[in-house]
């Protein structure tokens, strides 16, 4: 590409990016040869396509169930750690189901169970994974290096089906699983051989699970392009979910393939991702984010719609490239959207969060759409589909996307030190914060149109009631008043704060009466 600042090269240059990247492809083919043959060996035992619709539900329900959580893990606690037990635990999983396979005891629930086992690992790494790869890279570089990792996975889920589908013909579900355990163990090594790099020491108390949680689910509601970001994902990827989750009904059903054919066709949709992904820089950068979500659902509706109707493999396998290259080009300028949009401090917690909302709706979706195939049929089922991926390119009339400024994710420096005498402790609270003005006289209105746009800002680092009121008595005073969970929580609050953040106080001070300080006041609960 001639391009360097949308080239994929540009990270790949790099060596701990690199590595890592090689090693999560490898891995991705892994679960992707596990999942295929655990799709296929459900269609054996029970023919329905309800059930093989299951199988996708198994593997992506735990990113719904435990992303978020596990963001704040990524956030919180040495992600080294965390990755290296997550995969340690997927490999003694896929270990037992392999070897009841080869036993001839993997029955449905097995295979659901099991399932579900091995997606509650990847489930619990895949927040500190992504931050730690993004890590490796520059800023400028991390649209590249998101679409490079997008690459690899989707790499793998056109090579591991293709190969899982002839080992699955030649040496059966067994085998395919034991194999899958191999890329599990090269993902261990590449994460102990360039390892995530550490959290910068805060002398702030730890975020516990259940307050991060909170604070990463405040900050998506009251941050408009992160909220965008995730609603535009839940609605592309449950009404995409139906090709995804229906393929193996679509295989056996409409064009009466065996395991390898249904490999093929999962390899199809995973090539024509793969060749978006080397041209998507240009794209978005040509087209726009709006316009390029607005085509890639086209696309893939119309992907769908044939899929739907066509009886002929060759017209279906050329219909899933294209399907794939449109579900590629959305979803990673979906994800690059959220990354790039979220601060250090909440970033992992962003990543999880576009997981619960892509592979969430995925496993509901997933399905939903099973039921609506086994009661109105496969045709029907992806027409809806269809329909609805189309109705999602109006949710930018209310939720447009886009890529956040620098100085909305940089934090500044620690304000001074709170001047109190006998601090509370942590737990202590909740705290009342009060900040006072005087205002000069006739800009009261500019000063509240100023100040109300510390809401959101407020809101999003940890409060959770904010208001403005107006000093009865002296008619040049007004007062900022926010409410915050705890001392640690109001700790952490001050300590978010970015340059976007400060450039908003500033535009605050520009009101105040000369010589008139800005006075700050603090209150406890009393329990």
């Amino acid at each position: 590409m001639s391009s360097t600042s949308h080239s994929l090269w540009s990270p790949l240059r790099l060596p701990a990016f690199r590595g890592l990247w090689a090693g999560s492809a490898i891995y991705f083919t892994g679960n992707a040869m596990q999942v295929m043959a655990a799709s296929w060996l459900m269609v054996e035992l029970t023919g329905s396509s309800f059930l093989a619709a299951l199988v996708q539900t198994a593997v992506f329900l735990p990113m719904f169930l435990l992303a978020l959580p596990a963001g704040v893990l990524a956030d919180t606690l040495d992600r080294r750690r965390l990755i290296l037990k997550a995969l340690g635990v997927q490999v003694g999983v896929v270990i037992v189901l392999s070897a009841l396979a080869l036993l001839g005891w993997a029955g449905p629930a097995t295979l659901l169970l099991f399932t579900f086992g091995a997606g509650c690992c990847t489930a619990l790494l895949s927040p500190a994974w992504n931050t730690s790869v993004a890590d490796t890279v520059p800023r400028e570089d991390m649209p590249q290096a998101i679409t490079a990792m997008s690459i690899a996975w989707n790499s793998a889920r056109a090579l591991g089906p293709s190969i899982a589908g002839f080992l699955f013909a030649w040496l059966g579900a067994g085998w395919v699983f034991a194999i899958a355990t191999l890329s599990a163990l090269v993902m261990i090594h590449a994460v102990r051989r360039w390892p995530p790099a550490p959290h910068a020491k805060s002398p702030l108390p730890a975020e516990r699970l259940w307050s991060g949680t909170l604070a990463g689910l405040r900050y998506a509601r009251h941050s408009p392009m992160i909220l965008a970001q995730l609603l535009r994902t839940i609605a592309y990827s449950g009404a995409g979910s139906a090709l995804w989750a229906l393929l193996p009904a679509i295989a056996a059903q409409r064009l009466h393939l065996g395991a390898a054919g249904f490999g093929f066709l999962m390899g199809c949709l995973g090539t024509g991702a793969v060749a978006a992904g080397l041209v998507l820089g240009k794209l978005r950068a040509r087209l726009g984010l709006e316009r390029l979500v607005a085509v890639g659902c086209l696309v893939f509706a119309a992907a769908m719609l044939i899929a739907a109707f066509a009886r002929i493999p060759i017209v279906v396998f050329v219909t899933l490239a294209i399907g794939g290259a449109a579900w590629m080009a959305v979803m990673a300028t979906f994800n690059t959207a959220t990354q790039s949009s979220a601060p250090p401090w909440v970033r992992s917690r962003a990543v999880a969060l576009h997981t619960v909302s892509a592979l969430g709706s995925f496993a509901i979706g997933s399905a939903f759409w099973g039921a609506v195939s086994s009661f109105a049929g496969l045709p029907v089922a992806l027409s809806v589909a269809a329909v609805a991926m189309t109705a999602g390119i109006f949710l930018s009339r209310w939720f447009p996307l886009r890529i956040g400024e620098a100085q909305e994710i940089t934090p500044v420096a620690l304000w001074e030190d709170v001047s109190i005498k006998e601090p509370p402790l942590p737990d202590d609270g909740p705290v009342s914060v009060e900040i006072s003005y005087r205002i000069r006289a006739g800009e009261a209105e500019e000063f509240l149109q100023a100040v109300s746009q510390l809401r959101a800002s407020r809101r999003r680092d940890g409060a959770t009631l904010w208001r403005v009121y107006r000093d009865l008595g002296d008619s040049s005073r007004y007062v900022e008043r926010f409410l915050v969970a705890s001392w640690a929580d109001y700790l952490h609050q001050r300590a978010r704060a970015t340059l976007a953040d400060q450039e908003v106080e500033e535009r605050v001070h520009v009101f105040l009466r000369e010589g008139e300080p800005v006075t700050t006041q603090h209150y406890i609960a009393e329990r």
